[in-house]
């Protein structure tokens, strides 16, 4: 089996910071050896109605503004912020991907032709933001089925099969929540994506918002090819998802972790290996053959 990549999710944990958002690609690649560092792009007036826009955050106590409308643009990267952040992950030797959540957020990434795009659970039914992808952008379109019944994932995937882009298509296995019980997180819906899309998509992920990283290897096990997890560099920060993130050494560990157990899904090549060969004539050679 081909290594799993694992992406590190840094979303909006960065905090609004450049300087952060540097440290963490810098981080994922040299430290955590990820592949692919993922972020999120918004455009919130868009997104969000003026009453909700307006809104006090819910938690208050998570708010980087007065409303919810100001606590998003302050965790929002412009079109050029994300240029450089692009730039960085090149300099840094791991792969650049954004996740967006508007038309308007699609058209801006679209002209920085990253190799891949991700469309949150969230947003899995936009069709005008599916539509403009499938038109205008080359690359992987990797889609969430978080919070999704079977009849919209076989829509979905539909749709891709008559834009002619299912090829491109990267499907991912979640449960949408912060953090999700061990008890939700239902991985045996990876085997039941491959039964019913192996050969319809290009791939087939996980994308975990859990404690821990035991369920990530058992989901490379089952066939998982992208591994997606969200990451911060202190899970005591202020904002929603660093509670249910990984920190750096946890990144690290998970990428080890999996890495191991795509290596070790194998058949033996012979009945006995090079291997336990010498453990065979050292242990065996007195017994009795049948």
């Amino acid at each position: 089996m081909q290594p799993p990549k694992i992406i590190a999710e840094i979303g909006c944990n960065h905090k609004g910071d450049m300087s952060v958002a540097k440290e963490m690609i810098m981080t994922a690649a040299t430290y955590c050896k990820a592949d692919i560092v993922k972020f999120q792009k918004r455009c919130n007036r868009e997104l969000l109605t003026p009453e909700e826009y307006n809104a006090p955050h819910p938690h208050p106590e998570n708010s980087y503004g007065k409303t919810y409308g100001e606590h998003r643009e302050f965790l929002e990267f412009d079109l050029e912020q994300h240029r450089q952040l692009q730039q960085w992950c090149n300099e840094f030797g791991i792969e650049y991907s954004t996740s967006v959540w508007d038309l308007t957020s699609a058209k801006e990434i679209c002209t920085l032709n990253p190799r891949m795009i991700k469309i949150p659970s969230a947003c899995n039914l936009n069709k005008p933001l599916l539509e403009y992808l499938c038109h205008n952008f080359e690359g992987e379109i990797h889609v969430s089925f978080g919070m999704t019944s079977k009849e919209e994932e076989e829509e979905i995937v539909s749709f891709f099969e008559a834009q002619k882009r299912n090829q491109d298509l990267v499907i991912y296995n979640c449960t949408s929540g912060y953090p999700v019980p061990f008890e939700d997180i239902c991985l045996l819906d990876i085997k039941r994506l491959y039964e019913k899309f192996e050969h319809r998509v290009k791939a087939i992920g996980f994308s975990g918002h859990h404690l821990g990283i035991a369920v990530d290897s058992a989901a490379v096990a089952l066939g998982a090819t992208f591994i997606e997890r969200h990451y911060t560099l202190d899970r005591t920060w202020k904002g929603t998802d660093h509670a249910a993130s990984l920190e750096p050494d946890g990144v690290r560990k998970l990428a080890r972790d999996c890495r191991a157990v795509a290596k070790a899904l194998t058949y033996k090549q012979e009945d006995i290996l090079d291997i336990e060969k010498v453990q065979r004539n050292k242990l065996k050679k007195n017994q009795v053959k049948w």
